[in-house]
C-alpha cells in the first residue's frame, strides 16, 4: 500500500505514524544502527525521512535541475524503501539503498526529459521553485552550468564526491562501480570541469 509522504512542522509523517527524535537510532554514516533498528517498516522509513529528506532532495535537484521532479524522485524512493522494507538483506544500509534509488530514479527521469525534449516545440522556462532557487543561491551557478556539460556518469562521481561529501568507497557502492572506476571518472571530470570553466571564462570576456 502506498504511503503519504509529508513533513509536519519539522517532522515528517508517514502513513499515520508521526515521527521524530529518533536519531538516536542513526549511527556516525547515517545509517540506522544495528542495535536499535526499528521494529516496523513504518518507524524505521520514518525514522530515515526525518534525517535525510533534504540531503536526497538537494541531491535529486543538482542531478536533475527540477527541484519538484526532485521531490518527487525522493519520495518515490521513501515508498520504494518502505515496500521492500521486509525483504532488505541489511536493513542498517537502507540509507545507501535511498541513496541508490534516488540516483537511479534521476537518471530514468533524465531520459524520459531528453525523449520529450526532442518533440516538444520550445516554451517559456518554468519558473524555478523554492529548492530549486536555494540550490542556485548557494552553488556557483558557473560551476554548476559547466558540471552540465559533462557527461552523466562524472556528473555523478562529482556530485557525490563535492556535494554529498562521500568517500571513494561509498560512491563505488552507490553507483555500482570500483573504487578505481570512480578514481577515473572523477580526475576526468575535473579536468573537463576545469577545461568547460576556462572556456566559459573566456566566452565572457
Amino acid at each position: 500500500m502506498d504511503l503519504p509522504l509529508r513533513t509536519v512542522r519539522g517532522r515528517s509523517r508517514v502513513g499515520g505514524l508521526r515521527t521524530g527524535g529518533e536519531e538516536h537510532a542513526l549511527d556516525d554514516g547515517g545509517e540506522l544502527s544495528p542495535s536499535a533498528v526499528p521494529r516496523s517498516a513504518d518507524e524505521a522509513v520514518g525514522v530515515l525521512y526525518t534525517a535525510h529528506w533534504y540531503p536526497l532532495v538537494r541531491l535529486a535537484t543538482l542531478l536533475t535541475r527540477d527541484a519538484s521532479m526532485a521531490e518527487e524522485l525522493v519520495q518515490d524512493a521513501f515508498i520504494s524503501l518502505h515496500r521492500r522494507w521486509t525483504s532488505l538483506a541489511d536493513p542498517g544500509a537502507a540509507h545507501g539503498y535511498l541513496r541508490t534509488t534516488v540516483i537511479n530514479n534521476a537518471r530514468s527521469a533524465l531520459r524520459h526529459r531528453g525523449v520529450e525534449e526532442r518533440y516538444r516545440q520550445p516554451g517559456p522556462p518554468e519558473p524555478a521553485g523554492p529548492e530549486e532557487r536555494a540550490v542556485q543561491a548557494t552553488e556557483d551557478a558557473r560551476v554548476m552550468a559547466a558540471l552540465r556539460t559533462l557527461s552523466r556518469r562524472q556528473q555523478e562521481v562529482l556530485v557525490l564526491r563535492y556535494y554529498a561529501d562521500l568517500s571513494e568507497q561509498d560512491i563505488a557502492q552507490t553507483l555500482g562501480l570500483t573504487k578505481g572506476a570512480v578514481k577515473s571518472h572523477a580526475h576526468r571530470g575535473l579536468a573537463a570541469l576545469r577545461a568547460a570553466l576556462e572556456r566559459a571564462e573566456v566566452a565572457g570576456s
